[in-house]
């Protein structure tokens, strides 16, 4: 008697697709559902809407066929934006690979207050994207403030191919030039904004953390205390920092009085301040100049 045929040897609807995708990946995710939905959207390439209005619309064999392969990937510990190849941040799209940071919604905070800065400071158009990994920040300024000229740096040479193919796709090749460089130590200043996100967790916390096995270690690992490239950072800036220019730099919560300590240090005679994101913690280190 022969056995009952896998599902993935049948004909899926998308309603059939994702509550088996959902089933499958309530074991590695708390929001299998969604994660089910933006993944099938992906593939259709349709917005989540069109899905629960179409959702006795068939998939195709090729379809069927990258559906399963990427069900297991996420089911084999791959995150979900590597798995799509694509983020979105600030309401652009940005192409990702695993050799760059995911973009996370927290970090908006920083090109928030960045974007306002310059538009409050029409005069001051030179900036610095520190770590840049993907662009997500350099190029949402950029797509935001059409006169700024930004240069996008990072230690990193497969980061920076990354970053190269977001800023063909959002045409901001003018506006964004890419160097290859630890931190700020290739580029000359005086800048008038200078932005970081660079790694800040500590290592023994990251070492217990799930996202370490699935994101670049390099971008997450801040050393000991979680300051180590956040003192560097911010050695070089205060030599590179313009007058009258402002620094922005994402840092952990419980970095709130150690940063300011640590700015304090770097650039005695700035006016330093935090600023917490919208759950209340600290995220934000703001020196102004």
């Amino acid at each position: 008697m022969s056995s009952a045929p896998s599902p993935y040897q049948q004909t899926l609807n998308i309603n059939e697709a994702l509550k088996a995708g959902s089933s499958r990946l309530q074991r590695v995710s708390k929001s299998a559902h969604f994660d089910a939905q933006v993944l099938l959207a992906h593939i259709f390439d349709v917005e989540r809407a069109w899905l629960l209005a179409h959702s006795e619309e068939a998939l195709n064999q090729a379809q069927q066929k990258q559906w399963e392969a990427s069900l297991a990937r996420i089911e084999g510990g791959e995150a979900l934006p590597y798995v799509l190849g694509v983020w979105e941040f600030y309401g652009l799209a940005f192409c990702i690979t695993k050799d760059v940071l995911i973009p996370r919604p927290e970090t908006e905070l920083l090109v928030e207050v960045a974007i306002d800065w310059l538009a409050a400071h029409p005069g001051k158009r030179s900036a610095v994207d520190v770590g840049t990994g993907s662009g997500c920040i350099a190029l949402s300024m950029a797509v935001n403030v059409p006169d700024l000229e930004i240069t996008a740096s990072d230690i990193s040479e497969k980061a920076l191919l990354v970053a190269a193919r977001n800023i063909e796709h959002h045409k901001v090749g003018e506006l964004v030039s890419l160097v290859q460089s630890d931190q700020l130590e290739k580029i000359s200043g005086p800048i008038d904004l200078i932005c970081a996100n660079l790694p800040y967790i500590p290592s023994q916390r990251l070492s217990k953390l799930a996202v370490a096995k699935r994101e670049p270690l390099l971008a997450l690992d801040g050393g000991e205390d979680g300051l180590d490239q956040i003192r560097s950072f911010l050695h070089q800036a205060s030599a590179k920092l313009a007058s009258g220019g402002l620094l922005l730099a994402e840092i952990d919560d419980s970095h709130q009085e150690s940063a300011r300590a640590v700015a304090s240090k770097c650039i005695p005679k700035g006016k330093i301040s935090v600023r917490k994101d919208l759950a209340g913690r600290t995220r934000l280190l703001q020196v102004e100049a």
